[in-house]
């Protein structure tokens, strides 16, 4: 008596034929998989989707359950197929397992938590880019900011919404430099998330740090350390540094400022009333260093801020300075403003201080570009 014909095993979760013995038709039925389960554990097999004539018919059932295309009556469509050549029913097979193929590799993607996406993020910006070389420490402020993150991490991230975003910076209690490092990661991340097609948006566009910069005392450079900047003005992160110690803004503001190369001034500002569209002159001593990297890099600071603390400390590192933080910048401004005796109320107004109590000057005081960039350039460069 001839065997009956052994079959390739089906793969877990992918559904049953069971054979129900002689003297039938259809003697083969198919099942989809299982999703329930005995208080012991043991699997309950679902309702037949269907009963088939050959396992083969069978299996392309189950490939088209799978793929999305089975209907109730397909398995005739499949017989009728495998009647007419047993090539054209592995061609459907086929042509549904691809599909099914690609629906598990969508439901997959969709599935990945946001720790999950971060990895491979992390590896393809550290790991595989060969494009440039990252420091330490910026590796380390990544890697840190995914830390703070920890209320996200096993989360999908294809379900993540602006307020789950917003919602971690705003429960965050670490400094405000910290926030800047979270919210860098997330843009960052989202910019990964858009090449890989892992969301269907940047639902970290809008998200922002709600409370004041806490990076407000600082360390101004001296003027050795100055004169040490310029020597290495040709280092794009010190080209950068040496902008900042002679305009006075705040490292967030450099994103979004107006920048006049025919008239030479900024214009902008965003944290304070009096600090908002204010207007400094460009010190003649930087107007080229700003030129440049306009013409160069399209913008004054085209890369993330935490990023470019983390590259403004090794710079500062690699010629011998003491670690500055962004902020010090600003102080260095007004230090320099104090020691060459620019007019008090033209240095409040450049670096966008307030005039609590002065009415004169905070109502009815008003400057022209060619007054304000007199008193800046009494500044002196420390060559």
């Amino acid at each position: 008596m001839a065997k009956r014909k052994k079959y390739p095993k089906i793969p877990n979760g992918y559904g049953s034929i069971k054979y129900l013995g002689k003297g039938r038709r259809n003697p083969y039925a198919v099942h989809p998989p299982t999703k329930e389960f005995t208080l012991d554990g043991v699997p309950k097999t679902p309702k037949a989707l269907c009963y088939v004539s050959d396992w083969m018919i069978g299996f392309a059932v189950l490939t088209a359950y799978h793929a999305g295309t089975y209907y109730p009556g397909y398995e005739k469509t499949l017989a009728s197929t495998a009647a007419i050549s047993e090539s054209k029913l592995a061609q459907a097979i086929l042509a549904d397992y691809n599909l099914s193929k690609s629906a598990d590799e969508k439901l997959t993607e969709k599935k990945k938590t946001f720790a999950e996406v971060y990895e491979e993020f992390y590896h393809w910006k550290y790991e595989t880019d060969q494009s440039r070389k990252y420091s330490q420490s910026s590796m380390s402020s990544t890697r840190a900011a995914f830390r703070n993150c920890s209320a996200l991490h096993d989360k999908a991230f294809a379900d993540l919404r602006y307020q789950d975003l917003q919602n971690v910076i705003d429960q965050c209690p670490l400094k405000h430099s910290s926030k800047e490092l979270i919210l860098s990661l997330m843009h960052q991340m989202y910019a990964y998330a858009d090449i890989r097609e892992l969301s269907e948006k940047d639902y970290s566009a809008h998200v922002k740090i709600n409370t004041e910069d806490d990076d407000e005392h600082g360390v101004a450079f001296t003027e050795n350390e100055l004169k040490i900047l310029w020597k290495n003005k040709d280092n794009p992160i010190i080209e950068m540094l040496l902008i900042m110690c002679y305009s006075g803004f705040r490292i967030a503001e450099y994103k979004t400022l107006e920048i006049n190369l025919s008239e030479k001034y900024f214009q902008g500002g965003i944290k304070t009333a009096a600090g908002k569209n204010r207007i400094v002159p460009i010190h003649s001593g930087i107007y080229d260093l700003v030129k440049r990297r306009i013409r160069r890099d399209g913008d004054l600071l085209a890369i993330a801020t935490g990023n470019f603390r983390n590259e403004m400390y090794s710079a500062l590192e690699s010629i011998g300075i003491e670690k500055h933080t962004p902020h010090d910048c600003r102080h260095t401004f007004s230090a320099l403003c104090e020691k060459y005796n620019v007019n008090e109320n033209d240095r409040k107004r450049m670096i966008g201080h307030s005039f609590r109590g002065d009415i004169t000057n905070g109502i009815y005081g008003h400057r022209s570009l060619d007054d304000l960039r007199l008193e800046i350039e009494k500044i002196r460069i420390c060559y």
